[in-house]
């Protein structure tokens, strides 16, 4: 639903009709109808909350992205039933990532700037990329710091978040690079019964959440499941 959505930003002095729903979908339908534009394109529907917000809602078989296409014809005609209407953009999800292997050294302790830096990296070293919100430790940063000051990890995993699923498969595909660096990048998984921690290599909960030591689930090493090097096979064979 969320990659549906289209939504109005207004001027809120400009008082709203009590018939808006109804009125703005059949504007919008009209006049994409009057653009040739295809069926599943325009069939629409909008809604506004107490607020004002003002949300279309396109068709089942058809994205915002698709509809943004008519943006300028959009405005248009959502301006002839409320004339506040300033604009109009696709609503996107915040879509959260991961990476591994980020060197602890370089990222955590007196005088790294912590990862904010890591985020400065990100927007400063790949085109078009916004983080809105700190990049965090994926595992406990009391349990990393232990493991690293026992040198027993010189890396760990990171999670951040990127708005948008387009951007999102993008960084997905093509990686992402920080002081030169390239990371590969993964979907952030919510915790349930099913998941496995990559940290300390048990069910059930995932390495944010988890207290426990480093423990890899190819070779019990005392490093993370994701950092691993060695040959998976032939690592295996040893055990």
């Amino acid at each position: 639903m969320a990659e549906r959505g289209l939504i109005s930003r207004r001027d809120e002095r400009v008082p709203l009709s009590n018939r808006m729903d109804q009125e703005i979908a059949s504007a919008i339908k009209r006049a994409l109808f009057h653009q040739k534009a295809l069926a599943h394109i325009r069939n629409m529907n909008a809604k506004s909350n107490a607020k004002g917000a003002i949300t279309a809602i396109t068709h089942l078989n058809a994205t915002a992205e698709m509809a943004m296409q008519y943006c300028d014809i959009i405005i248009t005609a959502v301006r002839t039933v409320h004339r506040g209407v300033m604009d109009v953009e696709g609503n996107e999800t915040w879509e959260r990532l991961k990476i591994h292997a980020v060197p602890v050294v370089r990222y955590m302790g007196k005088g790294t700037e912590g990862l904010q830096k890591m985020r400065q990296e990100f927007e400063a070293e790949n085109e078009g990329i916004a983080i809105p919100t700190q990049v965090r430790w994926l595992a406990n940063p009391r349990t990393i710091r232990e493991s690293k000051q026992n040198r027993e990890i010189a890396a760990s995993s990171v999670v951040f978040v990127v708005k948008g699923s387009r951007m999102a498969q993008r960084m997905i595909k093509k990686g992402i690079k920080a002081a030169g660096v390239w990371y590969r990048v993964e979907a952030f998984r919510n915790a349930g019964p099913d998941s496995r921690c990559e940290l300390g290599c048990g069910w059930g909960h995932i390495e944010n959440t988890c207290g426990n030591k480093p423990k890899c689930g190819y070779c019990s090493g005392n490093h993370c499941t994701s950092d691993h090097k060695c040959n998976v096979v032939e690592c295996m064979a040893k055990q």
